[in-house]
Formats: structure tokens, sequence, C-alpha cells
């Protein structure tokens, strides 16, 4: 005799589906899938950065945007553009343009000049070895900020990886058209999302860092668009002559040129 399986019905099937769907987004933070997913994410991390540190010159563009909140508890988003020309170990120019500051950096390998092009002003300062150490240095705000600086240090993974309590690779995602791979990770004060191109070239080509410290959590992005590498920079492309009629100030005295307004609170952004 022939048994046959009972039939569920419609409603009931829909039910367990949901039911399993449900089940199956609960389980993909926990065990090990979650330690999976942390694994490839660092991966992932550690190849675009072994890529990057590898590359002895590189030029690219970018777009960036930081977010301020008001007292009112407005965010308000301000954007910027700029690029830069990298000859490692010990050469630099970036420059970076908004509707409050146009700012550009040279490192000739002994001299860092900064130039406030908006104020007509400019300052200069002797170098350290190489850099990294400029960059280190822009980190710890000693100078005009260079947007995603960090991405370009040849030790990068380890200072990119300092501090993580939780790394996650979300997926994948397209940037002007390209496929990357979707990382997210949590620090104590931030959080903060990388996208890194598919491919042979893992370029870093979006960055995203939350404030968790600020109310509402305004962001700084931060999107690359053309990259080059290999380039054989210009025989003058790290020279700086300071315009014939700019003043120069200490390097100290340039720390308002900055992406945002002179009224914006320094409190209420990432």
């Amino acid at each position: 005799m022939t048994t046959s399986t009972p039939s569920v019905p419609a409603p009931r099937r829909v039910r367990l589906t949901a039911i399993s769907m449900m089940l199956a987004a609960s389980l993909i933070g926990t065990g090990s899938f979650a330690q999976a997913r942390e694994a490839d994410a660092l991966a992932i991390l550690e190849s675009m950065t072994d890529y990057v540190g590898s590359q002895t010159s590189l030029e690219f563009s970018f777009d960036s945007s930081i977010e301020v909140i008001t007292p009112e508890l407005e965010k308000i988003q301000f954007t910027n553009s700029g690029g830069a020309l990298l000859n490692r170990p010990d050469k630099l120019r970036a420059h970076r343009v908004g509707g409050y500051a146009d700012v550009e950096l040279v490192f000739d390998g002994r001299t860092v000049s900064m130039l406030g092009k908006s104020r007509n002003v400019y300052a200069q300062f002797d170098g350290p070895e190489s850099v990294d150490a400029l960059i280190e240095a822009l980190r710890s705000g000693q100078g005009v900020a260079l947007p995603g600086a960090d991405l370009l240090l040849t030790n990068a993974y380890e200072v990119l990886t300092n501090g993580i309590l939780e790394a996650k690779h979300i997926g994948r995602g397209v940037i002007d058209g390209l496929e990357c791979e979707h990382l997210a990770f949590r620090n104590r004060d931030t959080d903060w999302q990388l996208w890194v191109e598919v491919g042979e070239r893992p370029i870093p080509r979006k960055l995203v860092i939350t404030s968790k410290t600020l109310n509402s959590a305004p962001q700084y992005t931060l999107q690359v668009k053309d990259w080059k590498t290999g380039v054989t920079p210009a025989a003058d492309a790290f020279a700086f002559t300071p315009p014939q009629d700019a003043q120069r100030l200490e390097a100290h005295e340039l720390v308002d040129l900055d992406e945002l307004p002179p009224d914006a609170a320094p409190g209420d952004n990432p």
C-alpha cells in the first residue's frame, strides 16, 4: 500500500515559509557563519591594503562630504572634490576644493608646503622622512586634513584594524558602475564602511565613517573616482612656488583651512 504525504494548506505553507526566512535571517549574525563573514571582511581589507601599499606611484581624484548637526538638530552636508598624486617613499601632492576652502599640500621629500588659495596664505615646514610619517602627522591633526589618507599607508591594514570590535562582509554593491565588495566595521566611537573593487585591482572605491559619540550620528563620506597606478610624475610635479602676493604664516595658523564654514561647530562633525 502506498502512502501519500499529507498536504499542507496554502496559508500554513506561507506561514512556514515566513518563519523559515525569519529563522535564516536571525542566524546570519551568529555562529560559524558570522565568523566566516568576519574572516572574509578582514581578508578583503588586507588584500586592498596590500595592493595599495605596494604601489610605488598612484594618482586619483575623489568627492567627499561631511555632515554637521546644527543646534536645532538639523543635519547639513558640505561637499568637496580633490585629488592626490603619490610617489613613494617621500613625495605627495594633494588638493581639495569646496565652498569654504581651496587647499593644496605638497611634500617634495624635504619640505611640506600648504597653500590656502581662497585666503592666499601659505606655510612651510621641514617634512618627515616619508609619506607614511606625514600621513601619521596629518592624522593626529598636524596640518591640512587629507581625506582617506589612512588608505594610502604602507601599513594601512595594521592602522585600520586597530581597535576593530566587529567586522562584516555585507555582500556586493556597485560604485560608478564597478562591482565592489561591501565591508562594515565597528570601533568604539565609530562605525565605518568600505567598498573595495572586485577583481585584480582591489581599489578602495568608497569610505563612509559614522560617528557614534555625536548627536544624530553625522557621517563623513569619501568616494574615489579616477585611479591610476604606475604613473610617471612630471619633473616639477612636487615643486611648490607660492603666489607672489601670498602671505606666509606659521603652520599652526592654517588650522582653519577646513572644508566647513568658519561658524560650523567643531564638535558637531565626525
